[in-house]
């Protein structure tokens, strides 16, 4: 793959990065959509079971959905672009890293900038409280779990018909609005309000560079668009940004 001098020129660690990513990157963890076909479980739909609704009508089979979805993401490991990204962090001091992926691996591979915008399958969320606490666990010992009030826990993530965190998106949006240097990695660009933030930033004066498999929506309108897989680019790119800048790890 090759990467244009224009995109290493523009990855000055003196700027403002962010790294906005979705699924594709994961899928090179072996973690799938559970959207679409690969939703399917025991008969029903990612977006029959990921609802308010369904957890307050059968927040057992919600549940047990979700364990199993957790027993599976925890095979999962991060792979040579979740550790390139994290890597970058180290990089840039002026960094920050927005994901759409709910499984935790950008955490694992070392990031700690980061935004998990619709939230992290490895926290519980009291209903009844509020509070969150993490719990790894994996299958949980009590399907529903509870909490120590005795109100049930939920996964603390976002829901279809649910707001994104307020606090996270204004941040995301103060982020977007304010970088010097975009890397869109792995996200097909089509669910708002996350696929307007390349447009965004592009209209703010970012230089704008999408990793992804094949071609998405965004595809005509950033600087830079390299198709290929993201563990095989971003090692590649870091390497060219260490070669240009003279930059190491931490430095």
């Amino acid at each position: 793959m090759e990467i244009p001098d224009s995109m290493i020129a523009a990855c000055d660690p003196s700027k403002q990065v962010v790294v906005l990513t979705g699924a594709g990157i994961s899928a090179e963890s072996g973690v799938p959509t559970f959207r679409g076909e690969d939703g399917l479980w025991k008969r029903y739909r990612a977006e029959d079971l990921a609802t308010p609704s369904a957890f307050q009508t059968n927040p057992k089979l919600v549940w047990e959905w979700y364990d199993w979805r957790r027993g599976i993401i925890g095979k999962a490991e991060p792979n040579p672009g979740h550790r390139a990204i994290a890597e970058m962090e180290g990089i840039f001091p002026h960094f920050c890293l927005i994901t759409q992926n709910v499984d935790g691996l950008h955490r694992r591979a070392g990031n700690t900038e980061v935004i998990e915008i619709h939230g992290n399958l490895w926290d519980l969320r009291c209903v009844a409280e509020g509070t969150v606490r993490e719990d790894t666990r994996v299958p949980l010992p009590e399907i529903p779990p509870l909490c120590e009030c005795g109100a049930l826990l939920r996964p603390h993530v976002v829901w279809f018909g649910e707001s994104l965190d307020q606090e996270d998106l204004s941040r995301a949006y103060r982020l977007i609005e304010g970088c010097n240097l975009l890397l869109v990695v792995g996200t097909s660009a089509v669910v708002q309000p996350v696929a307007s933030f390349p447009l965004m930033a592009k209209q703010a004066g970012a230089f704008v560079v999408e990793v992804n498999m094949d071609p998405t929506p965004i595809s005509p309108l950033v600087d830079v668009s390299l198709h290929g897989k993201a563990g095989e680019i971003l090692p590649a790119l870091l390497e060219k940004i260490r070669e240009y800048w003279g930059r190491g790890d931490g430095a």
